[in-house]
């Protein structure tokens, strides 16, 4: 007689387990050892010299222990490789995480350590008093201005990392070709701008900007080569009556997130009474969905403006359009793409 086997009984759901949340609580474990490791330039020295644990402690003068842990952290992430007892950078540490590269990153992680970390530290007080935490409204005007010097260019720094690869995805998800003149609308440092014109040879474009923006504008915008093309205009695009005009597209890029709805509806009305018959407007924002229940980026990003701003939060494609639709905008769209500081595009026309 055989041997009879059970067949193995097969659950009919997954089985819940914490794991989950053990991944969301340990998060900053994550973003501390990359903080950590961006603050020290670990990774400038390693994309030229590849080195041993107790190399790496001798030349940042520290114990061999705690720079095994660190080594060993970063590659876990995905930030280091190990060969012959020697870690070196992986492709996307030495793309974005050597400093004096093209596309550094490390801006965006200092910002986020040395001001953001500490304010979401903060974020029951926030939650109780509906009121930023990483500065103080009562002594400064706005969060862009009255800040440490050094945090300031960081800040600014971060920005124009983060939008270079924005810009990208936006330039492949939006066909910018029938336009020829674009104003930025609180364009930052340019990114923008450079990839766009850099991509749409036929484009030229305006940053308007408070005047101590546009100063670093410039110097961006030369160092791409693009001064004939790309200017710097200052300005307040809540104190100026009008906007710049000659433009037939205005971009807003990640703007629209800092202020509340009555600021938002008064900027785009302004845009509306600049631009020409025909003109567009570009919104580029990280969308939350139309029933707010995600997703996590911008609903993240969303409560970040909790921390950073006294009336911003992340809004809806629906909300915008309505926004759009009810100044007098028209063939109104979104469209959709994935960027790191990005997720769609909401675009109106000023009807002809």
């Amino acid at each position: 007689m055989g041997i009879s086997i059970a067949e193995p009984k097969h659950e009919s759901h997954s089985v819940i387990t914490p794991i989950p949340l053990m991944q969301l609580a340990t998060a900053f474990w994550a973003f501390k050892t990359l903080a950590t490791a961006v603050d020290m330039d670990l990774f400038t020295r390693l994309s030229s010299t590849p080195m041993t644990a107790g190399e790496t402690a001798h030349w940042f003068r520290i114990e061999e222990r705690p720079a095994e842990m660190l080594l060993t952290g970063c590659a876990g992430l995905g930030l280091l490789g190990k060969q012959n007892g020697r870690y070196s950078n992986t492709p996307l540490a030495e793309e974005f995480l050597v400093r004096g590269a093209r596309y550094y990153f490390g801006g965006v992680v200092t910002m986020f350590n040395r001001r953001l970390y500490s304010g979401w530290d903060k974020l029951p007080e926030a939650m109780s008093t509906n009121r930023p935490t990483t500065w103080n409204p009562d002594k400064q005007a706005s969060l862009f201005e009255g800040s440490d010097p050094a945090m300031m260019q960081t800040f600014w720094q971060a920005c124009h990392s983060l939008s270079i690869f924005t810009a990208r995805a936006l330039s492949d998800a939006i066909d910018f070709k029938p336009f020829h003149k674009l104003l930025d609308v609180g364009g930052g440092s340019g990114a923008f701008d450079i990839e766009l014109c850099q991509r749409y040879p036929s484009l030229s474009a305006t940053v308007y900007d408070l005047p101590f923006v546009t100063e670093i504008a410039e110097e961006r915008i030369a160092e791409a080569g693009l001064s004939g093309r790309i200017s710097a205009q200052p300005g307040d695009f809540f104190a100026d009556p009008k906007y710049p005009a000659g433009h037939d597209v205005i971009l807003l890029s990640m703007i629209m997130h800092d202020w509340s709805e009555q600021e938002d509806r008064a900027i785009l009305r302004k845009c509306y009474e600049t631009l020409p018959p025909g003109g567009a407007v570009v919104i580029c924002e990280l969308l939350v969905n139309d029933d707010k229940t995600g997703p996590a980026p911008a609903a993240l990003m969303s409560l970040n403006m909790l921390i950073e701003t006294v009336d911003g939060r992340n809004y809806t494609a629906a909300e915008l359009s309505g926004w759009l639709e009810n100044i007098g905008y028209n063939n109104i769209r979104v469209v959709w793409f994935e960027a790191a500081g990005a997720n769609g595009a909401v675009i109106g026309y000023k009807p002809k």
